[in-house]
């Protein structure tokens, strides 16, 4: 078995530390922030946090990529609540009061 090359060549810092993830003003990788946020929300916080600072990328470029998850969270969001909201109801229409007894099975 081939040991792994450790050494830090140009290459290697391009995938793992670009200078991009480093440029923020505090000196703060962003993924040490964003690895606690759910998926939609680190991502979004990630191109805000970054946006401006990639070579080659418009800043408008990485803030819609934030709008894009922030949507989609909020879509997500809408749809635990609908359901959430759904299951609490279905038990109270058919009369149990939450007790999750099936009055048609008692009959």
């Amino acid at each position: 078995m081939a040991k792994a090359d450790k050494s830090s060549s140009p290459e290697r810092e391009r995938v793992n530390h670009p200078p991009h993830y480093n440029q923020h003003p505090s000196g703060v990788e962003c993924i040490t922030v964003v690895e606690h946020m759910s998926f939609n929300v680190g991502n979004a916080i990630k191109y805000l946090w970054r946006a401006g600072l990639k070579a080659g990328v418009e800043q408008t470029e990485d803030l819609k990529k934030a709008q894009w998850y922030i949507q989609r969270e909020i879509g997500r969001c809408a749809s635990l609540r609908q359901q959430v909201e759904s299951d609490s109801g279905a038990g109270h229409a058919q009369g149990d009061h939450g007790t999750g007894a099936d009055p048609a099975g008692a009959r």
